[in-house]
C-alpha cells in the first residue's frame, strides 16, 4: 500500500480531521462535522468518505470500550433498522451521482444537519411533542443512515435524537458509541463496492490512526472544563461556513 502524494498542508488538514474524529467520539459530537469538511478539502469529496470510514470505526471501537456499559439499547433498536435502510438508500444515490455533483451533495447534507442541530438548540420545545414516538425514532434513524452513507454526517442527527429523548451524559455516549460502531461496520461492504476503500487510502488511515486516539483522550480532558453548548455553537458556525464554501456561495 503506497501513500498518496499529499502536500504538507494536506497532511496537516488530514491530521486535524483525525483528531476531530477522536474528540467527537469522546462525548463532544458537535465537532464531528468539521472532520467531514476538512477531509473533503484534502481528497475529492466522494473519495474522502472512504478515507474517513476506517478512522470512524477505530473511534467507535475506542468509544465502545470506554462507554460500553452505559448504552440504552431501546433507542438503538428503534433507530438502527431504519438507519440501515438509509445506508442502502444512500448507497444507491451514490451510484447515480457524478463526482462533480458530489461536492454539492456533501455541502448540502452537512448544511442541513447543521440547521437541524442548531434549531434543536434554539427551539427545543418544537420537537417536544414528538420526541418519544416510534415515528420520530424511525425518521431520525433513516435520516442518519442516508447522511452517514453519503457524507459521514450522521452525528448531528443522532445527537438531536439522543439529546431530545433526554439521555444523561454517559448514556448518551454509550448509546451513540454502539449505534455508530454497528452502522459504520454495516457501511463497509457498500463503500468497498463503490471503490472508496482501497490500499492507498487505507495506508493514509494507518498514518492517521494515532491522531484519532489522541483526539479521544484530548476530548475527555476538554469535557472537564469547556462548556459544551458554547463549544458546539462555535463549531456549528464554522461547519456551516465550510458547507456554504462547498456549495460555492463564497
Amino acid at each position: 500500500m503506497s501513500l498518496p502524494d499529499l502536500t504538507p498542508t494536506q497532511w496537516i488538514l488530514a491530521a486535524v480531521s483525525a483528531v476531530c474524529i477522536g474528540v467527537s467520539k469522546s462525548g463532544l459530537p458537535g465537532i464531528s462535522l468539521v472532520n467531514v469538511m476538512l477531509m473533503a478539502k484534502v481528497f475529492p469529496p466522494r473519495e474522502s468518505t472512504g478515507v474517513v470510514l476506517p478512522l470512524l470505526i477505530l473511534g467507535d471501537v475506542l468509544a465502545v470500550l470506554t462507554f460500553r456499559r452505559h448504552a440504552e439499547w431501546r433507542h438503538i433498536r428503534r433507530t438502527l433498522p431504519l438507519a440501515m435502510a438509509g445506508v442502502v438508500a444512500g448507497y444507491l444515490l451514490m451510484l447515480v451521482v457524478e463526482d462533480a455533483g458530489f461536492r454539492l451533495l456533501i455541502g448540502g447534507v452537512v448544511l442541513v444537519m447543521v440547521a437541524i442541530h442548531g434549531m434543536n438548540r434554539a427551539w427545543p420545545a418544537v420537537f417536544e411533542p414528538h420526541l418519544h414516538s416510534r415515528a420520530f425514532a424511525a425518521f431520525m434513524g433513516a435520516s442518519s443512515g442516508v447522511a452517514t452513507m453519503t457524507a459521514n454526517a450522521a452525528g448531528p442527527v443522532m445527537t438531536l435524537y439522543l439529546l431530545a429523548v433526554g439521555l444523561p451524559k454517559r448514556e448518551f455516549a454509550g448509546t451513540s458509541a454502539w449505534f455508530f460502531l454497528v452502522i459504520n461496520v454495516f457501511k463497509v461492504p457498500f463503500s468497498w463496492h463503490l471503490d472508496l476503500i482501497r490500499g492507498g487510502l487505507l495506508a493514509v488511515d494507518l498514518v492517521l490512526a494515532p491522531a484519532v486516539v489522541a483526539g479521544l483522550f484530548a476530548g475527555k480532558r476538554l469535557l472537564e472544563w469547556i462548556p459544551q453548548r458554547p463549544f458546539e455553537a462555535v463549531l456549528l458556525v464554522l461547519t456551516a461556513a465550510f458547507s456554504l464554501h462547498f456549495l460555492g456561495l463564497f
